[in-house]
C-alpha cells in the first residue's frame, strides 16, 4: 500500500524478539507462580505499568489526550477482551505446560475467521475454512478430551484465543485511530482492576474445598511481597511494556500476514523453557495437535494478506 512502511527483514526480527520475550514472560509467570496470587500480580504490575504508559503517552499525546482516548468506549472493549484472554492464558500456566497454553491460545487466527465471517461480513475463502476445520481439530488433537491426559484448565487458553480475535476485530474496526499508548494505557489499566477487584473479592468471601487448597495461585490471599518479588515484578512491568510497544512496532513496519506467521516462534522459545526448566518434552500428539494449530493458523492468515 502506498505510503506504508515496509521493512520485512526489520518487521520479522522485531517479531521473533518479541515472541521470545513474551515467553520470557510466560516462562516468569510460571515459576513465579506459587510466590503471589495471578491477582496480586496483576494488580501490582498494573499500577507500575499504568503510570509510565501515562508519561510515554503524555510525551506524544499530551495528557488530557491521551486519557480521553485510552479510557473511550472501544479502547476500553478492546481492554476488557484481551484482559480476559490474559487472565484465562496465566491462570492455566501453572497447571499445564508452556507449549500447550501456548499452542492452544494460538487457535485465535481461526476465531478471527469466523468472527469477520459473522460479525463484520468480511468473507472467508474456501481454504480459510479448511484452516478453521483443521485449527479445531488440532485443538482436538493436543487437548486429548475424554481421556486421562485432558485437563479442564485446558479450555481457557482456547477461551482466552475466542476473546483474543474478538479484540483483534475490534481493534481492526473501531481503534485504528487510536494510539499506540492509549491501547496500551486502557489495557493495563483493566488488567490492574481486574486484579484489585478479584483481591478484593477474595477477602470478603474466602474460597474453601480441594481446589481452593491446591490452587492457591488463583483463589488465595494476598501475601507479603519480598524485595525479590519486587524485582520479579519490575521485570514483568518492563516485559509488558516492552511487549506492546514491540509489537504494534512490528505489525506497522512489515506485512501483517508475514509478521503473524513469524509469531508461531513463541512455540519453539516456550517447548525450549519446558524442556529446560521443567524437564517436560511435548509428546508426539501435543507435537502434531501444535502443528496442525500452526498450519490452520497460516492458512486462514494467507487468505487475509492486507487485513491488520
Amino acid at each position: 500500500m502506498s505510503g506504508t512502511p515496509q521493512n520485512i527483514i526489520g518487521g520479522v526480527l522485531l517479531i521473533v524478539v518479541t515472541a521470545l520475550t513474551i515467553s520470557l514472560q510466560d516462562l516468569v509467570f510460571k515459576l513465579f507462580s506459587g510466590e503471589l496470587t495471578l491477582w496480586q500480580i496483576f494488580a501490582l504490575r498494573g499500577m507500575m505499568a499504568v503510570p509510565v504508559l501515562i508519561l510515554l503517552g503524555s510525551l506524544r499525546q499530551g495528557l488530557r489526550p491521551i486519557l480521553s482516548l485510552a479510557y473511550g468506549f472501544w479502547p476500553l472493549m478492546r481492554g476488557l477482551c484481551l484482559t480476559m484472554t490474559f487472565l484465562a492464558f496465566y491462570a492455566a500456566i501453572p497447571f499445564l505446560s508452556l507449549s500447550t497454553v501456548g499452542a492452544a491460545n494460538y487457535i485465535a487466527p481461526v476465531f478471527v475467521a469466523i468472527l469477520s465471517a459473522y460479525v463484520i461480513k468480511e468473507p472467508v475463502s474456501r481454504l480459510g475454512w479448511i484452516g478453521v476445520v483443521l485449527g479445531f481439530a488440532g485443538v482436538v488433537v493436543l487437548l486429548q478430551p475424554g481421556t486421562d491426559a485432558f485437563s479442564g484448565f485446558a479450555l481457557l487458553p482456547v477461551c482466552g484465543a475466542a476473546f483474543y480475535a474478538l479484540g483483534h476485530i475490534i481493534t481492526r474496526t473501531r481503534c485504528q485511530a487510536v494510539p499506540t499508548e492509549a491501547l496500551a494505557l486502557s489495557l493495563n489499566s483493566l488488567m490492574c482492576l481486574a486484579g484489585v477487584v478479584a483481591s478484593v473479592a477474595l477477602l470478603a468471601v474466602v474460597p474453601s474445598g480441594p481446589l481452593a487448597e491446591s490452587s492457591p495461585y488463583i483463589f488465595g490471599q494476598w501475601s507479603e511481597v519480598a524485595g525479590s518479588d519486587w524485582l520479579v515484578l519490575i521485570l514483568l512491568t518492563g516485559f509488558a511494556v516492552a511487549i506492546g510497544m514491540m509489537l504494534a512496532g512490528a505489525y506497522k513496519i512489515a506485512p501483517p500476514a508475514t509478521v503473524a506467521t513469524f509469531e508461531y516462534s513463541y512455540l519453539i522459545f516456550v517447548a525450549a523453557w519446558d524442556i529446560l526448566f521443567f524437564d517436560t518434552a511435548p509428546t508426539g500428539l501435543s507435537l502434531t495437535g501444535m502443528a496442525m494449530i500452526v498450519g490452520a493458523g497460516l492458512l486462514v492468515m494467507r487468505e487475509r494478506p492486507d487485513k491488520g
